[in-house]
């Protein structure tokens, strides 16, 4: 993978909140810091990272709140001005928010007939108040429905690498595509149609959840798909080049938080009923899918 020293990163598509104290308040869900069943591996990887790429249903999960306010995004901007912007992580993954809502922004109509409706990536440290309430960094990255933004705590790629063991460095762009997956669904409807369907069938509402978060996937693999193809807003190109060691990098960290990995990492027993994001191989197959057609009408997960 490699990006264009040249592409203009526009920081106005994150809200930098990492100096304002997380948004105040209390924390959502605590991240332990000791060791074993009960420490980090334990508890974020066993219930609260298998949240990754989630956020629907977060308004049940947290109390309601107000969204937060904004944040300062001064040195953010100077240091994505730079000459070494793109040696900076805060830098590169605004660029790649860059290139998601760019493809977005002609994909969406092409192939829903809907106008994409650009939205902030959240850059947060330990807690964030959003729009579905308090959480904090041990919820992984999450997309929140009632304010239509994506949450990230960047310190959340060490753990992806060093407990999940998906170190490889598209594995980013791959988790913010996968939340922009979410914003996609939000702006077709397809949020509320699978809340709604969980209410009428609650039994039924962990294997509607694997459905979103496949289908979440698939819009991830058809962006990575057609990621060389988007530029900045003066017309140069974002990736000068993805490899297929890339996409195989994206591919092993679906595989590393598939529902069925969590379990076995935690030392949990492995029960399908319990999913609410799909095995490993479904995520790598969801993916996959997404990446060889490069269609995001391919990605029908509720009719496979």
């Amino acid at each position: 993978m490699e990006l264009n020293e040249n592409a203009r990163i526009d920081t106005s598509q994150v809200d930098d909140r990492r100096g304002s104290g997380g948004g105040g308040g209390g924390l959502g869900i605590p991240i332990p810091i000791g060791g074993g069943r009960g420490g980090l591996i334990g508890l974020v990887v066993a219930v609260v990272l298998a949240l990754v790429g989630g956020g629907y249903g977060l308004n049940s999960a947290f109390n309601d709140g107000d969204g937060g306010g904004g944040g300062d995004n001064t040195a953010l901007e100077q240091r994505c001005a730079a000459e070494d912007a793109l040696e900076q992580l805060d830098c590169r993954n605004t660029l790649y928010v860059n290139s998601i809502q760019a493809y977005w922004r002609t994909a969406l109509p092409q192939a829903f007939g809907e106008q994409y409706r650009p939205t902030q990536t959240v850059f947060f440290s330990q807690a964030v108040s959003t729009g579905c309430g308090q959480a904090d960094s041990g919820v992984g990255p999450f997309y929140c429905p009632a304010d239509s933004q994506v949450y990230i705590d960047l310190t959340f790629y060490r753990v992806l690498a060093d407990q999940l063991g998906a170190a490889g460095e598209f594995a980013q762009p791959y988790v913010l595509a996968h939340e922009y997956g979410h914003h996609i669904q939000n702006l077709l409807g397809t949020n509320e149609q699978v809340r709604r369907q969980q209410q009428r069938d609650p039994g039924n509402a962990n294997a509607l959840s694997v459905r979103l978060e496949l289908q979440a996937d698939c819009y991830a693999g058809a962006w990575a798909k057609n990621a060389t193809g988007t530029a900045d807003d003066t017309g140069q190109r974002i990736f000068t080049s993805i490899t297929e060691q890339d996409i195989r990098q994206a591919i092993d960290a679906a595989e590393k938080i598939g529902d069925d990995a969590i379990a076995e990492r935690a030392n949990r027993p492995v029960n399908p009923d319990e999913f609410s994001h799909g095995s490993s191989a479904q995520r790598r197959e969801w993916f996959t899918r997404g990446y060889d057609t490069g269609d995001p009408q391919q990605c029908n997960t509720f009719t496979s």
